[in-house]
Order: structure tokens, then sequence, then C-alpha cells
């Protein structure tokens, strides 16, 4: 009979269904929350301008950040407050309403990021 350190229970009478990672049943299991958690980006912040799909209107995009979720929402608060414009943030991107490329990027160094400029 041959051992494989990949294999493991997967259901169980007590729990049901088991995560193979974790060996916690799936209600309880702590690999995939932590996973989800993780914060995607390499941390250099890339700051573009983008009209495509938006009626030619302008948006200012930040993509890169590697922050979680509160922290990213907080930065996108207050960079609507400095430039005074709308926005929202969607799957680990800051939009911005408007060109505002150059004040977000000398808000992002002063707060310490490191910060591209993106796109032409």
């Amino acid at each position: 009979m041959r051992k494989d350190s990949a294999g493991g229970l997967v259901y169980s009478t007590e729990g049901g269904r088991m995560c193979a990672l974790c060996r916690q049943p799936i209600g309880a299991c702590t690999c995939r929350a932590t996973a989800r958690e993780l914060p995607a980006g390499d941390g250099v912040a890339r700051v573009s301008r983008e009209s495509k799909g938006r009626g030619g209107k302008v948006v200012t995009l930040v993509r890169g950040m590697s922050l979680d979720a509160a922290a990213l929402a907080a930065l996108g608060k207050r960079l609507r407050t400095v430039c005074g414009t709308g926005g929202t943030v969607k799957d680990g991107v800051l939009e911005l309403q408007g060109d505002h490329a150059e004040r977000v990027i000398e808000l992002l160094k002063l707060d310490g990021h490191t910060v591209k400029r993106a796109g032409g």
C-alpha cells in the first residue's frame, strides 16, 4: 500500500466534506479564507488614464496596490476627497472620475508608495 502525502481524509460522517489542504471540514476551512484575504498586486502602484467603454469619459486608474480591501477603500476615499471627484474600487483597482493622474502620483509618493505612470 502506497502512502501519499497529498491524500487524506475526504469525507467524515461527523464533519462532512473535508478540505485536502488544512484537513478541516469545508465549513471551517481556513486555507481558502486566507487565500481570499491576500492582496493582489506587486506593491507598485500603476497610475493610468482610460476612456474605453465609458462613453468618452476619462477615468484615472490605480492598479497593483498590495493593500487589503479596507485599506484600499480608505485610500480611495482619501484620493476622491483630495481630487474632489467621485470614484470606486472594483476588483482591487481604484477608479477616479476625471484626469487626475499627476495629482494621484504626487499623493501616493507622499504616502511612501512606489508609483509608476502607466499608459501614454
